[in-house]
């Protein structure tokens, strides 16, 4: 990109400067690295900037994965950059594979419109401007341009440890799909393009709907709507006349957009029972797996966030490579696996799932587990187990039965 971008300066009226991220990670390599673009930099007779920051710190203190901590890291290093006025735009050289893994990964998540985005090719932030000028072009015409240029690169030898899930997808799942169609990684970016704009007008669309599904208060007895003064949690009333006159995109988008002015987050499957509840009697309820309440009466469709989870969203089903380390910040837990091959996962129980407690002869009901434990229906709607060969293999609170062929699993708390 930096190649790229100085033969062509002259003609766009571009002043180029360089910054290099150290992340703390990869030792003596990481070390070399940043001394292959100090001297790309100075070669180029380019003003260089260079930060360093402690990955593996921040991973302790904001229980983020490490490829979180980094990416965190390096964009404040950016934004500072912005802030100082060392620079009117950052340029990132995302290519058209780094986008093909980002929305296959975003679609194996369950992502919504929104994540199947992917990458944007610009991104206007209050710090200032993004713009990866890459995204359409592929690692090949990158290296080959490079070869015709004569210009050596480096390579992140972390980038083929399958541990990663997207080094595996990279190396493992989407070499066999460009077997079913080579042109695959085109084809996920105009995925990615189409998303990003029907995500702009629904945005703009929901903006302007919303508001006129929105009941102030809450219905009162003989008629009329009261709003209280006192301090309860989050909740928002949806008219059931006016969600009657909209189809079911609309319906979804309105959910999802009443939900996040709770605090919280709504996925497919609790998403699908607020559809459900349309067609309830009134006084149906619905505790959803976002920490979201749900209520339906002869007018309104009410969604109140729970009072001891206001700010919990739906939380994600998150794959643990065997053996390797996982961080999970979104149950706050950090997966150590040792043995065994594949990935287990870790989520949210579901009705079925079916735990063997450690001295016990036969599995029980996870339901049946949480009811003994006494967990509220906040902690239920949260409670974390980890699968493996489809067997809750750790179960929160309490002791799993395995056996001497299971691989090892330690899990454990993220510190705050």
């Amino acid at each position: 990109m930096l190649r790229a971008l100085n033969a062509a300066k002259s003609e766009g009226g571009l002043v180029l400067r360089v910054a290099h991220f150290h992340h703390g990670l990869r030792g003596a390599e990481a070390d070399a690295d940043a001394a292959f673009v100090r001297a790309l930099a100075a070669s180029l007779s380019l003003p260089y900037f260079e930060a360093a920051g402690d990955t593996a710190a921040r991973v302790q203190s904001h229980g983020e994965s490490i490829e979180e901590a980094a990416r965190n890291l390096r964009y404040d290093f950016f934004r500072d950059l912005l802030a100082r006025g060392d620079a009117d735009v950052v340029t990132t050289a995302h290519t058209l594979d780094d986008q093909a893994e980002t929305v296959l990964l975003k679609f194996l998540r369950g992502a919504w419109t929104e994540g199947l985005g992917g990458i944007s090719p610009v991104v206007d932030s209050d710090a200032g401007r993004f713009v990866r000028p890459l995204l359409e072009t592929s690692r090949a015409q990158v290296e080959n341009f490079l070869r015709d240029s004569g210009q050596e690169w480096r390579e992140d030898s972390s980038n083929v440890e399958t541990a990663f899930t997207r080094n595996r997808l990279r190396h493992e799942l989407l070499p066999q799909l460009r077997g079913f169609n080579p042109n695959l990684d085109e084809q996920l970016a105009r995925l990615a393009n189409i998303a990003r704009g029907e995500e702009a007008h629904w945005q703009s669309e929901i903006a302007r709907l919303l508001p006129q599904a929105i009941l102030p208060g809450r219905a009162v007895r003989g008629g009329g709507r009261a709003v209280s003064t006192t301090v309860q949690s989050p909740s928002i009333a949806l008219d059931l006349a006016k969600l009657a006159t909209w189809d079911i995109a609309v319906r979804r988008r309105i959910f999802r957009a009443a939900a996040r002015e709770t605090g919280c987050a709504l996925d497919y499957v609790a998403t699908a029972r607020l559809l459900e509840l349309l067609d309830a009697r009134p006084g149906a309820k619905a505790t959803l797996g976002a920490g979201l309440l749900a209520e339906r009466t002869a007018r309104e469709l009410r969604l109140t966030a729970g009072p001891a989870s206001a700010a919990v969203t739906a939380l994600p089903e998150i794959e643990c490579p065997l053996p390797g380390e996982t961080v999970a910040p979104e149950f706050g837990l950090r997966v150590l696996a040792t043995g065994g091959d594949g990935v287990a996962t870790l989520r949210v129980w579901k009705p079925g799932d079916r735990v063997r407690l450690r001295h016990t002869l036969a599995a029980q009901k996870v339901k049946e587990v949480l009811q003994r434990l006494q967990a509220t229906p906040e902690e239920k709607a949260a409670w974390p187990v980890l699968i493996w060969q489809q067997r809750v293999v750790w179960m929160q609170g309490v002791a799993v039965q395995t056996s001497a062929a299971d691989p090892g699993f330690e899990v454990t708390a993220l510190r705050r």
